[in-house]
């Protein structure tokens, strides 16, 4: 039924002589994912369900019945199609759908343990209105199922700032060793894992990758959750066994077991909302932020005093920042509200301050006590502390990066390789000082020790003890 409207809309333009311009879409999914589950566009989703087969003879005939239409002048009225698009971000997500569906026990009890906490729910959702949108274009973009943008509501409740007890951190939850492999820069500056749009591209660049290996949605996101490894390892153990292989056959532990029982509940959550007597926020299906490209390093409180916006939303948008300065040479894109980014390049450019970045970044000399690295470059080692994160009873080894106030001797914008790269190394002063002891002990054991003999000016040292 489908199909024939849209082959009739489809042959009516035609007639009518419109020419549409060409799309600027990527590609089709690779041959790593089935057809079955590749989804062309989420605004093309009632095409769903048509197979290949259907479709090549009645192309066959659409060229015949072409040649027998009317041309465009004798139309009073040509045909339109029209297709509106979505109103709310929750429309345009639950038209993408195109994951199977898991059905059981866990799914559930997950979706009553959801449903069971409204206000809970309304928070996660609320705080999904920064990043919703672009996630969504992404997973569009690649043709990938939009259950997806979901998925950083079971990871980190849509907070860009959570780190489990792992060490993964971000709305993604990249463990380090992750993170790295994916591009994702982790220093004293920023950490990329927390970044919005670096962070979106390497988990979405990882689920296609899980997608491909496996072939199956539960299982990329099982193996996203617990490793490739562990679970090429358990679809390998129940193949020798004779035993089934999906998600639901394998035995893995309960954190993986409930991951797509979770994802699951809340696709039906949001599918109908009203069925669950809960209230998704209003949120548009517009962006809500846009890139700003920054050409020399802003303090941050500054950026958010040209936006016009609070400094909390300012950090909410751009949450890898760990200084209160954006390095222009290693994070020259930030993210601003849509309103108010030509607001800001406005300010901006009427801006008649002293300067713009009040810090730079100092590179330690020589490994050396913080009390002494502080003094060097004019702060109270208490402050010198908190800026750099430094614990108490270590010391600052040699080459690493701290940030300082700006001076006149050291007045430029970061380096590259600095703003990149840069780390803070720390040594603890108790091995140092064992160290220092054990040298001194040694300077003693080897003091020169003149002959009885004066006649001869020979001197012996003593050997150092074995160890």
């Amino acid at each position: 039924m489908f199909h024939l409207l849209g082959l009739t809309v489809f042959l009516g333009a035609l007639s009518a002589c419109v020419t549409m311009p060409p799309l600027d879409t990527p590609s089709p999914p690779s041959a790593e994912a089935p057809a079955s589950e590749s989804n062309p566009s989420s605004l093309f989703s009632f095409f769903k369900g048509v197979s290949a087969s259907d479709s090549t003879p009645k192309v066959e005939t659409a060229r015949e019945i072409l040649s027998s239409l009317p041309s465009a002048n004798s139309l009073d009225t040509p045909p339109v199609a029209t297709l509106d698009a979505p109103e709310t971000i929750w429309d345009r997500i639950r038209m993408g759908f195109d994951m199977p569906d898991l059905d059981t026990d866990l799914v559930r009890e997950r979706e009553e343990w959801y449903a069971a906490r409204p206000e809970y729910l309304y928070r996660m959702a609320e705080r999904s209105r920064k990043y919703m949108f672009h996630i969504v274009e992404e997973l569009e973009l690649r043709y990938m199922p939009t259950e997806l943008a979901l998925l950083p509501f079971i990871e980190s409740a849509f907070n860009p700032q959570a780190v489990s007890t792992a060490k993964a951190a971000g709305m993604w939850q990249f463990i380090p060793s992750t993170g790295k492999y994916f591009d994702l820069k982790q220093n004293t500056f920023r950490d990329d894992r927390r970044d919005v749009l670096a962070s979106t591209r390497a988990a979405l660049d990882y689920l296609q990758k899980l997608h491909g290996m496996f072939g199956d949605w539960h299982l990329a996101l099982a193996a996203y959750n617990w490793g490739q490894g562990n679970v090429r390892k358990a679809i390998a153990k129940n193949a020798q066994m004779g035993l089934g292989t999906s998600y639901v056959d394998l035995n893995m532990p309960m954190e993986t077991r409930m991951y797509v029982p979770k994802l699951m509940a809340m696709k039906w959550l949001v599918s109908a909302p009203e069925k669950y007597n809960l209230k998704l926020p209003d949120i548009g299906n517009h962006p809500y932020f846009e890139t700003v490209t920054l050409s020399r390093d802003m303090d941050v409180a500054l950026v958010a005093k040209l936006a016009e916006i609070p400094l909390q939303d300012f950090k909410a948008l751009n949450p890898s920042l760990n200084k209160p300065v954006v390095l222009a040479a290693g994070n020259p894109q930030i993210l601003l509200p849509w309103n108010n980014a030509n607001l800001f390049l406005r300010n901006l450019d009427a801006f008649t301050g002293a300067k713009l970045s009040s810090w730079t970044v100092w590179v330690a000399p020589s490994t050396m006590k913080v009390a002494d690295a502080a003094r060097k470059v004019g702060m109270s080692e208490a402050e010198f502390r908190q800026l750099n994160q430094i614990p108490p009873k270590m010391l600052v080894r040699a080459g690493s990066a701290l940030l300082v106030p700006r001076s006149l001797h050291m007045d430029r914008d970061v380096a590259e390789h600095l703003a990149d790269h840069g780390q803070v190394n720390l040594a603890p002063e108790q091995v140092a000082r064992k160290k220092s002891s054990k040298k001194a002990k040694a300077v003693t054991q080897n003091k020169v020790t003149p002959q009885k003999n004066p006649k001869v000016n020979v001197t012996v040292v003593k050997a150092l003890p074995k160890r």
